[in-house]
């Protein structure tokens, strides 16, 4: 051990009288016994060996060396010599030490209550033990002047006490000093890694790197740049980037240590302690420029004065006041620089061999360099990062969790909040990066539950940890970001995706979660927009399933203010997830639903709550969350608005007609229906026609479609073929109304149309009573027409599903990774188009054409582009059509579907499933499943290929599409005739009913079913 600086009182333990040593001095009386480590007070030093004994010497002024011998050189502290100490701290003129247990010790000067012993004697001049901290197992203590702060291991509380003239035991404006350990809850939930204290100061560093400083600040030591007093624990927001370590006070500066080796200081500068060549207060952090380039493992502040130690060099540098020696440079005179101590060479040789420098300590005007002749890694710096693979991998810290602490306090709050150490991520904490690494989280937890843990699992459920001390707690609003990461990390735990823990865990946390402030709220949202795929499908499920768990067995469980409540915070945190995964795309949308909905609740019942909410009904509705809703429930939805809006239609037609009877006025009576009389020739004309003369409110009707000159009932297959045939009509290229595009075979309005617009808004009409009145038609329009309808934003997919090659082109235009797009591409903010023949520029912005596309300005050529094509072009058809589709199918039911989900309920879907239409099959007559003619007709039909399957869907069904809920929905049926063989089979389309003769062979049926098929057009009853 060397040693420097004042000893004027005997506390650098050299048993001589000399005041000052002014280099470095060899002490041998520790030389063997196995130094471990020392504390500088303001005149005396403590002492601790690996035995866990304790020495100290130096001024006794106030019975701070915990003995009545002599300071002049180390002696033992007989009172604590049955204790095995584990970490020891000094004050100006008290002294503290924790034993393995984390049971702390204090004696010295009290009064102002630093010693936490519940008085303010003048003097304690025996160890005594702080009974307060006994209900908690403390790892880290540090002192001020007349203050301490103490850190407790597992649960990461900190406990401040003593002088508060400044605020600095942050605890408050106003709160006055304390002669007892008082909980430090400002920083709750923020895993800390060490603790400072200055003179009035004191510093908090969390696992992340986080700083935060309070108390004095006279002299900017907070570094916070302002000279004002902090009373609660703040931020040092300079320092968040930095990825800080380690943290070492003076009386009034500050010195922070960063992962890359560079020393910041602010605070005091008036002796040169900063070591900025200047003798100016710094009220910011400052990196210390002289040592840039070099890498500093260790720091160590004295009152006034700052040493840090370099392992590449092993040389260990001094910078600030130096009267009494303690900058060990060999004279006095104060260094505003760093200096040299010295002296020390690696490897410094003594008088018993070979040592390196292991630690070096300050205090008061005092310094000490600890070395050690074992093999060192001399880069090792100060930290009390742990990672979970260390957790995981030592049975001594695992059986020690088992024996002390709960599984939450000690796993949650101390260790898993960081990655391991050799990796940066847990010093990017920041609103966007949660820094934490969840596979470890994940590993951690995996092992926890093996049987060998056992008895640390059954300790955290007997003492119901998660719930009554875990959860409660979680702030609305936490200190810090780093305090937000116990939300990533209580969703991998197990426990929550247990469901006997849904209620006392998992529905608390999401409650825990929703109660957040704004500004957390976000953050949150941030991180979770971070997480693998399979984190947040896991968390997405998890609450999927607290929904039906609720919905099934929690009316029982109970009572119903608590199941709505319940209900309400899983639904509103799914609600807070689909927010987050709109824009992360984690999952697909459908990753929401709940299919079990549909038999657990009546959606129309729901439904009729949802629509009629604007009355004040309290009560939860799932309407309000269509995202869990499947494609099933929200037809049902659907279909139950139309009825609803058909009965007040019908309704309103039934009491009108009451009224004119009564007021015999009969020529007004009103047709309950709504009831269209066409002819086949003139379809359009006519369709026009008769929807002309209706109100919106006819069009919520029933509808009912009369074929002139046709004797069928429309029991719904005359509407369906009557929607088939106007609209291919209304399609035919011969209007021009729509342009198709080869390569996807799908439609979009054409930008040159010669057509009244009224034509568009019939389509947009007959769009909307396909829904209303649940008749699939088929329009090949892309999904980006369905996006318009419900408000969301064309993008480039849009274009790609549309037109493949444009869309391919302008990916490419993306992606070009070169800075000449100029002449790559030679594109303007101008396009060309084709009509007829003939080629028009159009301009994408003012002036395009004279507009080049350059590599800065490409995403906003592709946005105007795509506004071109699906908005700007076709904007007065487009809005004509969705004028007449919202005309029917308008209000609040259709901002519940996805755009996907909507071109479904219009157009159906073409996931054919053959197989389940033959098992869905009735038979009538004389058939049966087993008939020879049923068989030989399967056996024909599934020969068929695909189109001509679809033309038999459309010859029996009248649309070659199917329901949206799929093929189990459509259920067909076989009737057999008495007719000879030479009789084709007849479709009833109204019934998906097919009559067929008994034929006898396969090739007889094979023949009658194509002629049926191909010849398919028109009505006829039989």
């Amino acid at each position: 051990m060397l040693c420097w600086g004042s000893s004027a009182q005997g506390q650098l333990g050299l048993s001589d009288s000399e005041p000052a040593v002014f280099e470095p001095r060899s002490c041998h009386m520790f030389d063997g016994s196995g130094l471990r480590e020392m504390a500088c007070g303001g005149k005396h030093t403590l002492f601790l060996l690996h035995d866990g004994s304790m020495y100290t010497c130096g001024s006794n002024s106030h019975g701070q060396l915990g003995h009545e011998k002599p300071g002049s050189k180390p002696e033992l502290v007989v009172a604590l010599d049955a204790q095995k100490i584990a970490g020891v701290a000094c004050g100006r003129t008290h002294s503290l030490a924790v034993n393995e247990h984390g049971q702390v010790f204090a004696w010295g000067a009290g009064e102002g209550g630093q010693l936490g012993l519940g008085t303010t004697e003048e003097a304690v001049r025996v160890p005594r033990l702080i009974k307060k901290l006994c209900e908690h197992r403390i790892s880290q203590v540090m002192c001020g002047n007349q203050h301490c702060i103490a850190l407790s291991k597992g649960e990461n509380g900190l406990f401040t006490w003593g002088q508060n003239s400044s605020g600095q035991l942050g605890l408050g404006k106003g709160e006055p000093s304390s002669v007892s350990p008082q909980p430090l809850k400002s920083l709750c939930g923020i895993p800390l890694a060490q603790i400072s204290a200055g003179g009035d100061h004191s510093f908090a560093l969390s696992l992340s790197g986080a700083v935060f400083g309070w108390g004095r600040n006279s002299a900017g030591q907070l570094g916070l740049n302002d000279e004002l007093d902090r009373a609660v624990p703040c931020h040092i927001k300079f320092l968040r980037s930095q990825k800080v370590v380690y943290i070492s006070c003076g009386d009034e500066h500050t010195a922070a240590l960063t992962k890359d080796g560079g020393l910041f200081t602010f605070g005091n500068g008036s002796r040169g302690q900063l070591g900025h060549d200047s003798t100016k207060n710094e009220p910011l952090p400052r990196r210390v420029l002289e040592l840039m380039g070099t890498e500093v493992s260790q720091i160590t502040c004295g009152s006034h004065h700052t040493l840090a130690f370099v392992p590449s060099t092993g040389l260990v540098y001094a910078f600030g006041c130096n009267d009494h020696g303690q900058l060990g440079l060999g004279s006095r005179g104060n260094a505003k620089i760093p200096l040299p101590v010295r002296n020390i060479h690696p490897p410094y040789l003594g008088n018993m061999g070979k040592y390196t420098v292991c630690k070096i300590h300050s205090g008061g005007d005092h310094s000490f360099l600890l070395l050690t002749d074992d093999e060192v890694n001399p880069s090792r710096r100060v930290s009390s990062n742990i990672t979970a693979n260390e957790i995981v991998d030592s049975p001594a810290v695992n059986a020690e969790m088992i024996c002390t602490f709960s599984l939450t306090l000690v796993i949650l709050f101390t260790y898993l909040f960081c990655s391991p150490s050799s990796d940066d991520k847990h010093f990017k904490t920041n609103p966007k990066v949660p820094g934490i690494d969840l596979n470890l989280v994940r590993l951690l937890f995996d092992t926890l539950m093996k049987p060998a843990y056992s008895r640390l699992l059954e300790q955290v459920h007997g003492t119901h940890s998660f719930e009554s001390l875990l959860i409660p707690q979680l702030s609305c609003s936490p200190p810090d970001v780093e305090a937000m990461r116990i939300y990533l990390i209580l969703s991998e735990c197990p426990a929550l995706h247990d469901s006997k823990n849904y209620l006392s865990l998992t529905i608390p946390l999401a409650m825990a979660i929703l109660r957040l402030d704004a500004n957390p709220s976000k953050v949150l949202d941030n991180w979770w927009s971070l997480v693998d795929c399979e984190v947040f499908s896991r968390l997405v499920e998890m609450y999927k399933s607290i929904v039906v768990f609720l919905l099934t067995g929690g009316k029982a469980l109970l009572i119903p203010v608590f199941l709505e409540s319940y209900i309400s915070a899983t639904l509103k945190l799914l609600e807070k997830l689909h927010k987050v995964n709109l824009k992360a795309q984690h999952v697909e949308y459908n990753c929401f639903y709940i299919p079990d909905i549909t038999s657990l609740v009546d959606i129309q019942e729901d439904y009729l709550k949802w629509f009629l909410s604007k009355a004040e009904i309290s009560s939860v509705t799932l309407c309000a969350y269509p995202f869990i809703l499947n494609a099933q429930a929200k037809t049902t939805m659907l279909q139950t608005d139309a009825e609803l809006q058909m009965q007040m239609a019908v309704s309103g037609a039934n009491l009108h007609n009451v009224f004119m009877l009564l007021t015999l006025e009969p020529l007004l009576v009103q047709n309950p229906y709504l009831v269209l009389h066409v002819r086949r020739d003139h379809l359009v004309s006519d369709a026009l026609r008769e929807l002309t003369i209706y109100n919106d409110v006819d069009l919520k009707k029933p509808l009912k479609v009369i074929f002139d000159g046709e004797e069928a009932v429309d029991a719904g297959g005359v509407t369906k073929e009557f929607f088939l045939l106007l609209l291919k009509e209304l399609m035919d290229p011969v209007y021009g109304m729509f342009t198709q595009y080869p390569e996807s075979n799908l439609l979009w309005f054409s930008d040159k149309c010669f057509v009244e617009h009224n034509w568009f808004h019939l389509i947009g009409i007959l769009c909307g009573l396909a829904i209303y009145n649940s008749t699939v038609v088929d329009l090949h329009f892309p999904l980006v027409l369905y996006k318009k309808l419900l408000d969301v934003c064309p993008s480039l997919e849009d274009l790609k599903e549309l037109s493949p090659t444009e869309g391919r082109s302008l990916q490419q235009l993306l992606d070009y990774e070169g800075d000449d797009v100029e002449d790559a591409f030679c594109l303007t903010f101008a396009i060309t188009r084709e009509y007829y023949g003939m080629t028009e520029v159009k301009e994408l912005i003012p002036a395009g054409e004279s507009i080049t596309v350059i590599k800065s300005n490409r995403e906003e050529f592709v946005q105007a582009y795509l506004r071109y094509i699906f908005s700007d072009s076709v904007r007065e058809l487009y809005s004509a059509f969705s004028g007449g589709f919202l005309k029917v199918c308008g209000g609040r039911v259709l901002s519940l579907f996805q755009p996907s989900e909507l071109m479904a309920m219009v157009v159906g879907n073409s996931s054919y499933d053959w197989e389940e239409l033959e098992k869905n099959a009735v038979y009538k007559g004389e058939f049966s499943a087993s008939h020879p003619t049923v068989h030989m007709f399967w056996e024909v039909f599934h020969d068929f290929p695909l189109e001509k399957k679809k033309k038999f869907l459309l010859f029996l069904t009248g649309s070659d599409r199917i329901p949206i809920h799929g093929m189990a929905s459509l259920r067909i049926i076989l009737q057999s005739t008495a007719v000879a063989e030479n009789y084709l089979p007849v479709a009833h389309t109204c019934y998906n009913l097919l009559d067929m003769p008994c034929y006898r062979t396969r090739d007889t049926l094979h023949l009658q079913l194509t002629r049926a098929i191909e010849q398919y057009e028109g009505f006829s009853l039989v």
